[in-house]
Formats: structure tokens, sequence, C-alpha cells
């Protein structure tokens, strides 16, 4: 015999009670919700978005810090279009940046590949890579310094050594900036290293599989399988890294001071003088929200350039 069982419609008083209930929980969750985010949406108000804001503002005066402030309108960012000194450094930004972002991506693409393959020691060999990244950049200035001395420098040693003639290294206007690059490069292509490492074990091992019983050799399937799934990564890689190289101030203050003759001076490294040295607080704004319309304008160009080919990371 079938026992059927009827559903008890529900009073209008107990539909009314359980949406009262949810209303009444709506709030606490609420509130629960901005007590874990709360201490950190103020801090990040405190330190990142107020002070942009302040900073916009100073850059629209002329101010040393001590004298009241007086404002001039456009024109620190009218001088700064007109500014030789901030030519030349945007110029040693852009050499630097065109020499550090594609040598970054290929270093760190080439090491990737290296350490994905089954080897002894390959932990001990990954975290030897990713050491240098994690460690103070000020530090490693201040070794590579060490390193690159023309008298009793390491580098210029192995050079004796080879019967090669030694080099001024950072001291000659023309090395001086090759050899920042090299510096920055020792202490960055670990993050390149780390990310498209986890890129490469995330690609299915059956499309690899497939463009082998095809009979492609490990360089086509390297090339037609391997780079364009690691595309995504590489705009993300391009742009953090661009934005490194254009923001990169502690192995530039560690090793040369923007010397030899101004010839490692960068936008930020010469932001640095106008604001804490020569007091123009009011200029240096102007450059520093200068810089960053740069960067921003340059990442989004990145980024619609990678859409159109297909290659979204963001």
């Amino acid at each position: 015999m079938a026992l059927t069982f009827a559903a008890t419609p529900r009073t209008q008083p107990e539909v009314s009670a359980r949406a009262r209930g949810r209303r009444g929980r709506a709030p606490r969750r609420t509130a629960t919700g901005w007590g874990f985010a709360g201490p950190a949406t103020l801090l990040v108000v405190g330190l990142s978005i107020f002070p942009a804001v302040w900073a916009f503002f100073i850059s629209r005066t002329r101010w040393n810090g001590i004298a009241p402030a007086r404002d001039v309108g456009w024109r620190n960012y009218e001088r700064l279009l007109s500014d030789p000194d901030m030519a030349a450094a945007a110029r040693h930004t852009l050499v630097l940046t065109a020499l550090f972002v594609p040598a970054s991506i290929l270093l760190g693409i080439l090491i990737a590949v290296a350490l994905n393959q089954r080897i002894r020691l390959i932990g001990f060999y990954r975290t030897c890579i990713f050491v240098p990244y994690v460690a103070s950049a000020a530090a490693t200035g201040i070794l590579a310094s060490f390193v690159f001395n023309p008298q009793f420098g390491a580098a210029n040693e192995v050079l004796r050594r080879l019967g090669l003639p030694a080099q001024q290294f950072l001291e000659s206007p023309s090395q001086a900036l090759v050899v920042i690059c090299v510096i920055a490069l020792w202490g960055e292509v670990g993050f390149t290293t780390v990310v498209y490492l986890a890129a490469l074990q995330d690609i299915p091992q059956e499309l690899i599989e497939a463009a082998r019983m095809d009979g492609a050799g490990s360089w086509r399937v390297f090339r037609h399988v391997t780079l364009p799934e690691l595309r995504p990564v590489t705009v993300f890689t391009a742009i953090w890294q661009t934005i490194t190289a254009m923001q990169l101030f502690d192995l530039i203050y560690t090793t040369t001071r923007g010397g030899p003759l101004n010839s490692t001076q960068t936008v930020v490294y010469y932001i640095y003088e106008l604001a804490f040295q020569t007091q123009r607080l009011g200029y240096g704004a102007a450059a520093a929200y200068l810089l960053f319309a740069v960067t921003m304008l340059l990442s989004l160009a990145v980024i619609w350039y990678s859409r159109r080919r297909g290659s979204e990371a963001f």
C-alpha cells in the first residue's frame, strides 16, 4: 500500500517570522564582515589613498615643507615638460626598462623550463634561484658595489684571470646603467622564474602528448604549444617588470647615487632629489604623478594589445 504525504502549507505568520529573522541576521553579518575587513581597509586608505590624494594637491603648489605653500596651478607640470634633467632621467629610465624587461622575461622562461625537469636536488636549485628575490635589495646593491669595484672587485679579478682588460663598471658613465640592469636581473629573475614555473606545471599534459604523437619535436612543442599557453603569464610579467624597472630606486641609491655624471639618474631617483634634497616638494610631487600617469598608460596599452591578440591576463 502506497503512502502519500501532503506538504503542510506554511502560515503567513511563520513566513513573516523567517523573513524578519533573515533581515535581522543581515546587519550582524555585515558588521562581522566589516570587523574583519575594516582594519585592513583603514590601513590601505591611510597609507595609500590619502597620501596619494594629498600629494596631488601638493603637486599644484610651490612648497619647501616649512614655509606656507603657494598655489601655482598646473605650472609644475608645464615646467616638467621642458626640464632637461627630467628628460635625461626619463631617457635613462627608458633604456633601463628596455634592457631589463625583455631580459627578465627571457631568463625567467629559460630557467623555468630547466627547473621543470625531473632531476636530483631540484628543490634545492629552485630555492637557490628564488633566494636573491627575497633578499633585501639594499643589501644586494651594497654587495654588488663591492663585486663590481674597479680596484679590488671580484668581477675584475675574473677578467684578469681570463686575460681580459679590467673595466670601470659602476664608475663608467657608459657602463654603469648596464651594470645596474645586471644587478636588478640578479635580484628579480627569481620572481619571473617562479611565475613561469607555476604556469608550466599548469599546462595540460594532454596537449604536449598529442603534439608529440603527431610527430612534433621538443622545439616545435615548445614553440607551438608551450609558448602560446604562457602568453597570459607573459603579459602579467611584462607589466610587473615594467613597473619594477620604472620604480627602481634602492639599487641606484646603494650603488651609484645617480652617478657617475648623472648617467644612472632615473625618474624615481630624480624625484627623490627634488623632494628630499632640494626640498622642492611641489615639483617633486608633480614629477611623481607624471610617472604614475605614464606607468598607467603603458600598463593599459599592454593589456589592450594582449586582449586584441587573445591573451587576457587581467
